[in-house]
């Protein structure tokens, strides 16, 4: 059956869209307070003109003990006596509106809704900006969703652990493995989720899963069984960065915590990460939830209590307010009638989701006449939301190696041999946690809008286990003036409770590539879809490869991206946001190590700490173009005051290896701005993505090899130069986290390092006025 094509016929499919969404579009009733019903429309929650706590105490006052047990799961009961319906509170939107959960439905007036790229490819766009505007024309389609009665406003995205290990089958959800890089992600697209207006959301977004969590299925050792040895130190340096930024930053309405243990208790049963940090420390205003069925998994699985109404209690005392799965609803009446729980514990849960259904105006009548009750089915799939999709693809392509064949020219390339089991797929490029795509193009449909191609698909899928298809591939390449292959990996081989086994191109994918290109005419093009990292150190190597491109999972116009890169209509931007590492790397690290940083034959993970050979580096990415960094204002000191009302007198460790703790410093104090002169010294326009590092000074034995510490994308026309501006903050930037957790500034000369551009900065001390 053939594929819709997305472009050119983007409007044409759009008018086929609006024609269900006229015909059979519905609104939906209210969830609660429904102003034609006489016996609940004056009940104080109904209230609008009311605080939002004023009205959550009077609903919850008004509940049975029987009616609050059957509201602390997703698929929340319905109140009939007080004109509440049921809710189901699991929906996904990690790229798009996705109806993996079951709170949303396609069909109807809504046949589909705007995929973006895989996030790891929206990532690697390095771009702050993009990231809130998806966030906003999802949350636009989820709301219109909601209104036509076909989606929830909860929504359990995003996805930003770190990709700490390469074979993760999860990673391609992730921003990637710096955690700057994805807590500035996951505050952006929170942000763009949410959209609040006050206290008021558009939809409410969730950040999971908390933490420690990236290993599903690797070598016997499964997520639910996994206890996550982790220190202090790459704690908080490491694996809550993201999720800190999520709540402080991006204001979260929800944080879910995982199925795995970390340091033997589970996450959704430790008081200290819920209760402690992400309500206490970090201030979190809405609701903690469970990964699906974690509550059940501690006490099935885990055998973390003696008896189901143990664990519930337990979940629900160290600060759990709502369990996707059953098993709140089933073992909690029993905790509270055995004095494990008391009612009042299942209030305070409640409080929280109810406070968040308020913020989200499910309780203000009619949804029709609240903010976004406009939203219908015309606002899903529109042409400017594909249009985004599109440019969303092409800020996140990487040009990995180019040996000067790229782009093409539709004068020297009029006929393009495609080839790869990658090269005409749809549903491949949107990668996991997707819904229905408004419509494709595949790479193949792309290229056919710049040339003449011939089509072999060289294997019949990914696993790539026959070669019998390559004799015809061969010829192809022979026969046209170009070649491009389109390989690499999908969720066959990489997927939730699927992780890789090691990070070659599968089966005989190497084999087809390597054939391929000595048969070739014309210049051998190797594109890649994937979402972890991939060894193809022998295309690197191979002169008769000229190029290589990672698409990562580009979404539904991924096709038309990829095409307007190899043919120069976009010049390539992306830059890695993970390590590619040799085969060899996997061998050395087993999955179930947490450590991030290097020990006795073990060689740490991610660009912060290995220094290992690898194939391609983090941040890597080339254009057609080439850029020139200099510095027009770079501060060459910095003075450290320490604030005097918070240090105490005696406690020498403020100041241990010369390195002051953060909480002690006068942090408002501590920010340089840079102006950087980004000059495009080429011949054709181009976005680059400024990447700013730094390294600590030597002798810090805490330190990172050097961490990213700031990002800009800018887009400068040939010939010119543009000034960017970064504040770098010494509380946020220049400090690391020593053994015991404890975030401090090293004093002395801190290495700065943007593109080829290396500045040194000093940090000295103020103890004027201190006794130590």
């Amino acid at each position: 059956m053939a594929k819709p094509i997305l472009f050119p016929l983007l409007f044409i499919t759009t008018t086929v869209f609006l024609g269900f969404f006229i015909s059979s579009a519905e609104s939906r009733p209210p969830f609660a307070c429904d102003p034609r019903n006489g016996l609940t429309r004056s009940l104080k929650f109904c209230r609008a003109n009311l605080p939002i706590h004023v009205r959550a105490r009077d609903l919850i006052g008004r509940l049975t003990l029987a009616e609050k047990i059957r509201l602390l799961v997703n698929n929340a009961a319905a109140v009939p006596r007080l004109g509440i319906q049921g809710y189901e509170w699991w929906s996904e939107a990690l790229h798009g509106v996705s109806n993996v959960g079951p709170g949303t439905k396609f069909g109807g007036a809504f046949p589909g809704a705007t995929s973006f790229p895989q996030v790891i490819t929206t990532a690697a766009s390095f771009n702050e900006s993009l990231w809130e505007q998806i966030g906003r024309v999802v949350s636009d389609e989820a709301r219109a969703m909601y209104n036509g009665g076909m989606a929830g406003l909860t929504y359990w995205s995003p996805n930003v652990n770190i990709f700490r290990d390469p074979r993760w089958g999860r990673g391609q959800e992730t921003p990637g493995e710096d955690p700057v890089l994805a807590g500035k992600y996951a505050a952006n697209y929170v942000r763009g989720l949410q959209s609040p207006t006050g206290i008021r959301l558009k939809v409410a977004a969730c950040c999971k899963h908390y933490t420690a969590y990236d290993l599903d299925n690797w070598n016997g050792v499964d997520r639910y069984h996994f206890n996550a040895r982790v220190s202090k130190q790459d704690l908080a340096d490491t694996y809550d960065v993201p999720f800190k930024s999520c709540v402080v930053e991006g204001k979260v309405a929800s944080v879910m915590c995982s199925y795995n243990q970390v340091n033997g208790k589970p996450t959704c049963a430790d008081p200290d990460l819920l209760k402690g940090t992400i309500r206490g420390q970090w201030g979190l205003s809405g609701y903690i939830v469970s990964d699906c069925d974690s509550v059940g998994v501690m006490y099935d699985t885990q055998h973390f209590t003696t008896t189901p109404e143990e664990s519930a209690a337990a979940a629900i005392k160290a600060g759990l307010d709502l369990d996707c799965g059953p098993f709140l609803a089933i073992h909690t009446d029993l905790a509270v009638r055995r004095g494990l729980l008391a009612e009042a514990d299942v209030d305070l849960a409640l409080a929280n989701t109810i406070t968040i259904q308020m913020r989200l105006g499910m309780f203000d009548g009619e949804p029709s006449a609240q903010p976004y009750g406009n939203l219908g089915p015309r606002d899903v799939c529109t042409p400017a939301h594909q249009q985004l999709a599109l440019e969303a693809a092409r800020q996140g392509i990487v040009l990995l190696k180019n040996s000067g064949s790229l782009p093409l020219s539709t004068a020297r390339h009029r006929t393009v041999a495609v080839i790869g089991p990658n090269s005409d797929v749809t549903v491949t490029m949107i990668g996991n946690y997707a819904g229905v795509a408004c419509g494709y193009t595949s790479p193949l449909q792309g290229i056919s809008r710049y040339a003449r191609t011939i089509h072999q698909a060289g294997c019949s899928d990914v696993a790539c286990d026959t070669n019998n298809l390559f004799g015809a591939a061969e010829i192809a390449a022979h026969e046209a003036d170009a070649t491009v292959l389109v390989m690499g990996l999908d969720q066959s081989i990489e997927a939730e409770f699927r992780d890789r086994v090691g990070l070659l191109l599968p089966g005989r994918q190497q084999e087809l590539v390597s054939r391929v290109a000595r048969a070739s005419r014309g210049p051998t093009v190797l594109v890649l879809m994937s979402g972890g990292p991939i060894d193809v150190s022998f295309a690197k190597n191979d002169p008769r490869v000229s190029a290589i491109i990672w698409a990562g999972y580009p979404g539904q116009a991924g096709g038309t991206a990829i095409a307007d890169v190899l043919f120069g209509t976009t010049n390539p931007g992306g830059k890695l946001p993970m390590t590619w590492y040799p085969q060899d790397y996997v061998a050395k690290v087993p999955m179930t190590n947490m450590g991030m940083r290097p020990s006795r034959g073990y060689p740490g993970r991610t660009y912060r700490f290995y220094k290992g050979p690898v194939v391609f580096p983090f941040g890597h990415g080339l254009s057609y173009t080439s850029f020139k960094h200099s510095l027009a204002l770079a501060p060459t000191d910095l003075t450290v005051l320490l604030d005097t009302n918070l240090f105490a007198t005696k406690n020498y460790s403020t100041l241990s290896s010369n390195a002051i703790r953060v909480k002690h410093a006068k942090c408002d104090s501590l920010s340089s701005l840079f102006h950087i002169d980004v000059e495009n010294t080429g011949n054709m326009d181009g976005t680059h993505a400024l990447l700013v590092f730094s390294t600590p000074p030597a002798g810090q034995k805490w330190s990172p090899n050097k961490q990213l510490i700031g990002f800009h994308r800018v887009h400068v026309i040939a010939g010119s130069k543009q000034r960017v501006k970064i504040n770098i903050h010494a509380c946020k930037h220049l400090s690391v986290v020593d053994e015991f957790g404890i975030r401090r500034i090293p004093m002395g000369s801190h290495s700065l390092h943007i593109g080829d551009l290396k500045h040194s900065i000093s940090l000295q001390a103020n103890l004027e006025g201190i006794k130590v």
